[in-house]
């Protein structure tokens, strides 16, 4: 009996082990801490070393126990319209305010599919921007502003 492995659950798992990888590497460079006074460098280290483990897991499971998929078409929009998303994020949440910034990218991540309806991809935005703000501004204080310098108001 041949073993039949699946190479998506293997490049899956890979990409989480490097990226997983990347995080506790970097996280050594920060001061640790102990679990009762976390320093800023326990959570990256905590995370990317689960992260790491859970794609280990999937490596093994992809070699071990896997199925023979393809891939099929690739939905070009949706990558596009994601990656779009989190770059505007980044480039522009200092300029344009938390606010804006995220009604935008929730406007280009729910315009990824191309079955959202325009009133629904406008409620999933307001929604989105409220409880986005409401979380990270309000509710963990993250000190990132509201409105942005670019903005006349």
């Amino acid at each position: 009996m041949e073993r039949r492995r699946s190479f998506p659950d293997v490049l899956a798992g890979g990409i989480f082990v490097l990226i997983g990888g990347a995080f506790v590497v970097r996280s050594l460079g920060y001061e640790l801490g102990t679990p009762l006074r976390m320093g800023p460098g326990y959570f990256p280290l905590l995370v990317g070393a689960i992260l790491a483990a859970l794609g280990l897991a999937i490596v093994l499971k992809g070699l071990v126990a896997g199925e023979v998929l393809s891939f099929g078409a690739i939905p070009w929009r949706a990558v596009t319209a994601i990656v779009l998303a989190v770059l505007f994020f980044g480039f522009f949440v200092r300029r344009l305010g938390f606010v804006p910034t995220s009604a935008v990218t929730a406007l280009l991540t729910t315009l990824a599919s191309s079955r959202v309806r325009p009133l629904v991809a406008a409620a999933v935005t307001v929604g989105l921007t409220i409880a986005s703000t409401l979380i990270f501004v309000v509710g963990l204080q993250l000190r990132i502003p509201l409105w942005g310098p670019w903005l006349p108001f």
